[in-house]
């Protein structure tokens, strides 16, 4: 899995870009990655729901929860889907809404210098195995690409308490961790 870093494109991967992202501030450097977890509707998986949400698409017709979702303007730089598959919305030089209001030891406003990384799952579900590796070697490649990351992954809940669970209790760090050391 590589990276254009003058583009700011995952190579092989789907290109669905979002309107919900902005020019990171000047002489910000990428330095951390949110891993966070989405599903839409709540709990249910497989159609093309977090896509359209994240490029204001959103059909209010199709659930009832959509039309309380469906003027939020978010989106995160990549998605990955149950299947492993790969889905990105935003250029990773750029600065994706994801994170909201936020801070990382002391940082306001993650999203000036964060990836933002969105599961498909919910906040107690456990992830599949083909998650786990696509988003470790995710994660690889934008250690590369941005070598100021460094170890610095965290979850949307611990740069939003109170506020956010994701990416919840069925996610595992541990294999996360153990999959990137391998």
């Amino acid at each position: 899995m590589k990276i254009n870093t003058t583009t700011g494109l995952l190579d092989d991967c789907t290109q669905r870009p979002s309107p919900n992202k902005d020019s990171r501030p000047d002489n910000t450097a990428v330095d951390l990655i949110v891993v966070h977890s989405i599903s839409l509707p709540p709990g249910q998986y497989g159609d093309d729901s977090i896509e359209c949400f994240f490029q204001n698409s959103l059909d209010k017709s199709r659930h009832p929860y959509f039309e309380e979702i469906a003027d939020m303007q978010v989106s995160s730089h990549v998605l990955i889907k149950r299947s492993g598959e790969i889905v990105q919305f935003v250029p990773f030089h750029e600065r994706a809404w994801h994170a909201g209001q936020s801070n990382f030891c002391g940082r306001e406003r993650c999203n000036d210098f964060s990836i933002g990384i969105e599961l498909e799952g919910t906040d107690c579900d456990d992830f599949e195995d083909m998650q786990y590796h696509r988003l470790a070697q995710l994660v690889r490649s934008l250690q590369l690409a941005y070598p100021q990351i460094a170890d610095n992954i965290t979850g949307h809940s611990d740069i939003a308490p109170g506020r956010k669970t994701d990416p919840g209790t069925g996610f595992d760090w541990k294999k996360l961790h153990a999959l990137l050391k391998a």
